[in-house]
């Protein structure tokens, strides 16, 4: 007599990873900004993720925003355009595998001093050939737990980086491959946006992975004591 086996579940696929990767920067991002005051907090709003609350921002397409935001060196836009533009070419270079990191630089609006970089380590998981038995999947609700913690941790960092009193703007910097394929209108080259060694100092975060890719995450944050 035949045995019923249990279904067993299908790895994730890279552009279901790339997706998820995506989605979880999109979070962690406007997490950062609620919390370390980059945007007033009347412009978040709050929806169910990853079975907690996150807050996200509304729709900011508006004028009298588009000096509180600034990406790369030259270009001010709103943070719609953050989730519409910048998403879509970080999600392109995780399916080509062409980025390595992510950064969310807090920056002084006025003296434009780096005060905070929120760093993001993307890695592919190798497979390894010759396992004799195949890795198995690793659960989405697995998943969904290491990225809550993450942004749980982020919102507790606010009990020991220091208080920001100054208006801020940010700069989301990407490190990619040389043969990476790079819209010239929309990135350039630009500063590192670095904290000197000297006053930086850096708390290294938990890190979540999928079947095909693992993030690492730190914050390193200017310290004058």
């Amino acid at each position: 007599m035949a045995t019923s086996q249990a279904p067993t579940r299908q790895a994730i696929t890279l552009k279901g990873s790339t997706n998820l990767v995506t989605e979880f920067f999109k979070y962690a991002a406007n997490t950062i900004l609620f919390q370390r005051g980059v945007y007033p907090s009347d412009d978040f709003h709050m929806v169910k993720k990853y079975g907690q609350t996150v807050l996200v921002t509304q729709d900011l397409a508006l004028e009298n925003y588009l000096d509180r935001c600034i990406l790369f060196d030259v270009n001010c836009h709103t943070l719609a355009y953050f989730e519409l533009r910048i998403l879509k070419q970080v999600n392109k270079w995780l399916l080509t595998g062409s980025v390595t990191q992510l950064v969310l630089a807090i920056i002084s609006k006025d003296t434009r001093l780096p005060l905070e970089r929120w760093v993001f380590d993307v890695n592919l998981i190798e497979k390894t050939a010759d396992s004799a038995e195949p890795t198995p999947a690793k659960p989405e609700s697995e998943i969904q737990a290491e990225i809550r913690y993450i942004l749980k941790q982020i919102v507790s960092t606010v009990t020991f980086l220091p208080i920001i009193d100054t208006p801020t703007v940010f700069n989301i910097l990407a490190y990619t491959h040389d043969s990476a394929d790079v819209p010239a209108d929309e990135w350039v080259d630009t500063d590192p946006l670095a904290i000197e060694a000297s006053k930086s100092q850096q708390v290294k975060l938990r890190s979540f992975s999928t079947d095909v890719h693992r993030i690492e995450a730190l914050v390193a944050y200017r310290y004058e004591g």
